[in-house]
């Protein structure tokens, strides 16, 4: 039986982050107190690629800050990427918690689709 499902991803795997970051090809994230512009939030700090401001990820709350000025500090693309990574990643790490097997295929349109085989 086939299910389509749609996440509202809240990160609060440190994990999945660190794996989103490695399947990236992005600096592995580091735990502190990171500035953002006039600002700063406390996290996992992600460095994406082109951000002039990282990424904090608040692992305890499942919120990501950042500031990318709407674009002109960083491309909203590559948050979208790295949030999508994450997805996959956490749904990786669940299913083969639960002994299942996962396939992976990228889409056309850069989504992805995960096949979760239950059992196996």
């Amino acid at each position: 039986m086939s299910h389509i499902v749609q996440i509202q991803t809240e990160v609060r795997d440190p994990a999945a982050v660190r794996s989103a970051c490695e399947r990236l090809r992005l600096p592995l994230p580091m735990r502190g107190t990171f500035r953002l512009y006039s600002q700063s939030a406390t996290g996992l700090g992600v460095q994406l690629a082109g951000w002039k401001y990282p990424v904090v990820c608040d692992t305890t709350a499942g919120t990501v800050a950042y500031d990318n000025y709407n674009g002109h500090w960083g491309p909203q693309q590559q948050l979208d990427g790295f949030l999508q990574m994450y997805s996959v990643e956490k749904t990786r790490i669940e299913a083969r918690r639960r002994g299942h097997t996962v396939t992976e295929q990228a889409l056309a349109d850069g989504s992805i689709k995960l096949v979760v085989q239950v059992g196996g």
